[in-house]
């Protein structure tokens, strides 16, 4: 991070792949699939191609090492695809 923009996470995210899965309602049923680019103990960020997701959304999310709901943290939006962050607010067992 720059240093005009200084890093507030509170949790170590580290690198991961695989594909990720994201279900939502807008105001249609919508999945989009996408690529894990790293994870926390408690959100993860991944990179797709969808422009539909708002930040505050809640969906529900499978990828490796987890499926439950998620809500939508921030979007970036790049030459070709989209970031997302996710912050976990429930997981299935």
């Amino acid at each position: 991070m720059s240093p005009s923009f200084p890093d507030k996470r509170r949790e170590v995210r580290r690198a991961a792949s695989g594909a990720v899965r994201v279900r939502f309602a807008n105001p249609q049923q919508t999945e989009i699939e996408g690529r894990l680019i790293d994870l926390s103990p408690s959100g993860f960020r991944m990179l797709h191609t969808c422009v539909a997701l708002a930040a505050g959304q809640v969906v529900e999310f499978s990828h490796i090492e987890a499926a439950g709901q998620a809500r939508v943290m921030w979007n970036r939006v790049l030459a070709q695809n989209v970031e997302t962050g996710f912050f976990v607010t429930g997981v299935r067992k």
